[in-house]
């Protein structure tokens, strides 16, 4: 009984949906594996591997870098043309998941339901962007790094200067060459 019970559990507990989705993000200065979390910011996961299958992010390039705070991506070329995106989608940044180091999160305006394509990973805690810390909406965390934070603290300390109207833009572009789904 004991042997056929704990079997059972065993095989409910395989059973059970994964919600995990990693991706990997391969730079020209090396792979940033992502776990995604589709549980706590089901929209934004949707939106991101949208952009993901249809091989948005290939070409582009970090266009903001900030040592010791984080380097963003998803929406410019590297003659920093801007790529037309998705419509904008709903703000989930309350979702219990923080900024935190290694954690992806939507870049937006300063309205909470302007995200499209573009994220960040935070190479540092910044826990001044989490919801509520501001008294407002916060910034959604939608996955982590699980490999490849050696990678996110590179390009963390490129050399940096202004392109027109955008600040910390990398003096040689870091780019994107391909986003793809691991499982």
């Amino acid at each position: 009984m004991k042997k056929s019970l704990l079997t059972g559990l065993v095989l409910s507990a395989l059973s059970l949906p994964s919600f995990a989705t990693e991706v990997n993000i391969q730079t020209s200065l090396g792979d940033i594996r992502v776990d995604l979390d589709e549980q706590a910011a089901p929209k934004t996961v949707k939106n991101f591997l949208q952009y993901v299958d249809e091989g948005f992010y290939e070409g582009v390039i970090f266009h903001r870098v900030i040592k010791g705070f984080m380097v963003q991506t998803g929406g410019f070329s590297p003659e920093m043309e801007r790529k037309q995106t998705h419509k904008a989608i709903a703000y989930e940044g309350n979702n219990g998941l923080s900024n935190y180091r290694g954690t992806l999160a939507m870049a937006r305006t300063n309205d909470p339901n302007s995200a499209t394509s573009q994220f960040f990973i935070n190479q540092v805690d910044n826990a001044f962007l989490n919801h509520g810390a501001r008294g407002g909406a916060g910034y959604t965390v939608f996955g982590k790094v699980i490999s490849g934070l050696d990678v996110v603290d590179e390009i963390a300390n490129v050399s940096t200067r202004t392109v027109g109207p955008y600040q910390n833009v990398p003096v040689s572009p870091v780019t994107i060459k391909k986003v793809t789904r691991v499982n």
